[in-house]
């Protein structure tokens, strides 16, 4: 057992070994009842996009040059989805913290832009406590699966089917059972009159054939100050173990899920009315080799209201070339077909895991 002096210092020096080492995360007891761990990686991409729209990876097909009516092409080097996080576990309590480096805002007074310095700010992605069944805290909703996600270069893969969203929420497990109160935010209405809490639902469905999740959603929408309307949704999504390692990831969506599908492909409020999205994924990931895998996607959504619908198809080829170091390249197309409008893009990525 150590004492408080001890800690202290063993802390210290881990932290210092910790940084200089080079394996898949690290685990450092302290005592008997308290562990800390590191993790995370630093990734290092290379984008290239060719047509109307831009991709900035969050919102799902934004318009690169509006105003022109012409096809134009960009490239962006970045290494903004490095990201760090430490855990801290005593007994059967848990703290969690992660960041990566997507954050706005300023640095030394200028503008965090790509002039001179490439100022990017770290940015809060997790941080919760977790104490036997309860979490509180912000992470992913419970209304999302993240093992539906496909591995892909470009950062989150064809988000318009994926439920993408990091938000505070108090959630309750028992068994493949969740349940949660989550933070609520009409986007598209009146945000300054959300009262009431998102509810989300889930059982998960679990074997050694893989996992399905089945998911629903209810909350409060405020159109406006005096109108409120009641937003109910569903998901279903699950990794599906098929031939070896190869696998099948699905995700199917609807109802007015809103804010929580596409990363911005669609919106919660629209017209003065709820808005109804229909969202889905599909993707096979085959293993060539025991360090050569690709991963073939596709995704749509589209909203009633506005009639906007957004699309993404990608292919890509990973290979490690040590089992923390990979290498992925990846071609692929996003559209939004509401706007008559599409881009094609080609990704370089170096991923070197903590």
């Amino acid at each position: 057992m150590f004492n408080n002096k001890s800690k202290k210092l063993l802390l210290a020096s881990s932290l210092l070994v910790a940084a200089g080492a080079a394996n898949a995360g690290y685990d450092i007891k302290l005592s008997e009842e308290d562990k800390i761990s590191f993790g995370g990686y630093i990734k290092v991409d290379a984008r290239y996009v060719d047509g109307d729209l831009a991709h900035s990876q969050y919102w799902a097909g934004s318009l690169l040059h509006p105003d022109s009516g012409e096809s134009k092409s960009q490239l962006n080097l970045n290494a903004n989805e490095t990201r760090f996080n430490m855990k801290y576990t005593h007994g059967d309590v848990m703290g969690f913290i992660e960041m990566d480096f997507y954050g706005g805002g300023t640095h030394g007074g200028a503008a965090a832009n790509e002039k001179i310095s490439n100022s990017s700010n770290p940015r809060l992605r997790h941080a919760f406590i977790k104490y036997k069944n309860v979490l509180a805290g912000q992470t992913w909703s419970t209304f999302m699966n993240t093992s539906a996600i496909p591995e892909t270069a470009d950062f989150a893969g064809p988000a318009m089917g994926l439920v993408f969203i990091r938000q505070t929420q108090v959630r309750y497990t028992a068994g493949n059972f969740q349940v949660s109160l989550e933070n609520p935010y009409t986007w598209g209405g009146d945000t300054k009159s959300d009262t009431m809490p998102d509810v989300v639902a889930r059982y998960n469905f679990k074997g050694d054939w893989g996992n399905v999740s089945v998911g629903g959603l209810v909350r409060q929408l405020n159109v406006d100050a005096d109108n409120t309307d009641t937003g109910i949704g569903y998901s279903v999504a699950g990794r599906i173990k098929t031939v070896g390692k190869d696998d099948l990831r699905f995700q199917l969506h609807g109802g007015n899920v809103g804010r929580y599908v596409g990363v911005g492909s669609t919106i919660d409020i629209a017209n003065g009315e709820a808005e109804d999205t229909t969202a889905y994924l599909v993707a096979y990931r085959h293993f060539w080799s025991e360090d050569l895998r690709s991963t073939v996607a596709y995704a749509n959504s589209k909203a009633d209201t506005t009639d906007w619908e957004s699309s993404q198809w990608s292919v890509n080829l990973f290979k490690n070339l040590t089992k923390q170091l990979s290498v992925g390249v990846e071609v692929g197309n996003f559209s939004r077909d509401d706007q008559d409008a599409d881009s094609d893009y080609a990704q370089l990525s170096l991923k070197y895991v903590l």
